[in-house]
């Protein structure tokens, strides 16, 4: 064979795991159109506790303690760091381990993938044929190698944003902005109508923002238009205007995708997994802290040769979704079906509920830590301490809730 494992992709997910495997002995070679070591041109960001517990402080490139959301009124004060991950180091991270240990990188774009009992073959668009016991797609959330069912429109939280120098600071020096729901900016009609958006900032230092407007999540998705146009208009009305464009940002990613069927032959990882959380978008602080076992899984599968490839790849398939987090996924999926209903104003009762309850719980929340118990647990509380037209949304079953509660017993 060519390789024990073939990972199709050259982005976070894909280094990540190529690293995890190469470093637990694993023969892996990787295949994407794109070079592993091109920069990578999004953002990725991370809370602070999150990437201590990691060990990887060294790895951001900003971090800030000053954080802070603003739901209409009085400006929350969020209490715990949250950072910015420095591109170039975390992809070196994991293209370190990957050179040291030896995975073949081979530039191509994947037609087919063929599967047999003890190996697939992955063919490119140049008809190239590269065998390998096992096969993991990290290519995005976008490939077509990957079964999952069809449960309808799938919701994408879509951004624009600006890295750049303006004519006055888009937010105070030193300070992170997770969410700005002011509407000021909007006319009457489209408070009451248009798609709920907020704004992402962060002071970069230097004179240097970034600033981002962006939608929670919505099927279909908001226009990059739109996006920018709010954008611009929430500047213009304090009077900002934008000096110089160092960067521009565009982010569309889907946050309530099924979960693929575990029961196939290929593998994947990161938003071709569903790794993408369903209740704040993030997926960087997830792929490092699941890839251990899911690399764990199939090593051990390996050094059986003579077992079979479908049989492993089941293994390995239960190891990255564990039966308590296939439940907690229908959890999230729940929350959000409300919120994507939600009016503006709102969503707003709802996020200034979210982050008053206890620190724990909404930090554990978003970075889908809580345990399944501990996750209902702070839904409950949530429920019970919301105003009214919050807990009317949740309670109005208008969508897939029913379906989605129903596989916190059969997932």
């Amino acid at each position: 064979m060519d390789t024990q494992v073939l990972v199709i992709g050259a982005g976070p997910a894909a280094l990540c795991i190529c690293a995890a495997l190469a470093e637990r002995g694993v023969q892996v070679m990787g295949l994407a159109p794109e070079d592993p070591r091109a920069p990578w041109p999004n953002t990725y960001g991370i809370w602070g506790p999150e990437v201590d517990e990691l060990g990887l402080q060294a790895l951001l490139e900003h971090r800030w303690s000053d954080t802070t959301s603003c739901f209409g009124g009085a400006l929350v004060h969020h209490g715990i760091d949250y950072g910015l991950f420095d591109k170039r180091a975390l992809q070196q991270h994991w293209l370190e381990p990957c050179q040291r240990h030896g995975v073949r990188w081979i530039s191509g774009r994947v037609s087919a993938i063929e599967h047999g009992s003890h190996q697939s073959w992955v063919i490119t668009e140049n008809q190239e044929r590269y065998e390998a016991r096992l096969v993991i797609d990290a290519s995005g959330h976008h490939t077509p190698f990957v079964d999952r069912p069809d449960e309808g429109a799938v919701a994408g939280q879509a951004a624009y944003g600006i890295v750049g120098r303006f004519s006055a600071p888009p937010v105070q020096q030193g300070q992170f902005v997770l969410m700005d729901y002011r509407t000021d900016h909007l006319t009457e009609a489209e408070r009451r109508c248009g798609p709920p958006t907020f704004l992402y900032a962060m002071d970069l230092g230097a004179g240097v923002y970034f600033v981002e407007e962006t939608s929670l999540a919505l099927a279909p998705a908001v226009p990059y238009e739109v996006l920018r146009d709010r954008l611009q208009r929430r500047l213009a009305l304090s009077s900002i205007t934008t000096e110089q464009v160092i960067h521009e940002e565009f982010c569309l990613f889907p946050m309530n995708m099924p979960l693929p069927r575990l029961d196939q032959q290929t593998l994947a990882f990161g938003g071709s997994a569903t790794l993408v959380h369903p209740a704040s978008g993030y997926m960087v602080g997830s792929l490092l802290r699941r890839a251990p076992a899911f690399a764990d899984a199939i090593a051990a599968g390996l050094a059986d040769v003579s077992r079979e490839s479908l049989p492993l790849a089941k293994t390995a398939w239960e190891a990255l979704w564990p039966l308590e987090m296939q439940r907690k996924h229908a959890l999230y999926r729940f929350g959000l079906e409300k919120l994507m209903r939600y009016p503006e104003a709102q969503l707003r009762q709802f996020f200034s509920t979210f982050f008053s309850l206890p620190r724990d719980q909404w930090y554990g929340f978003l970075t889908n830590t809580l345990s399944l118990p501990e996750l209902i647990a702070a839904m409950v509380r949530l429920f019970l301490v919301a105003p009214g037209a919050v807990r009317w949304g949740l309670m109005q079953q208008q969508g897939r809730e029913l379906s989605l509660m129903l596989r916190l017993i059969r997932p």
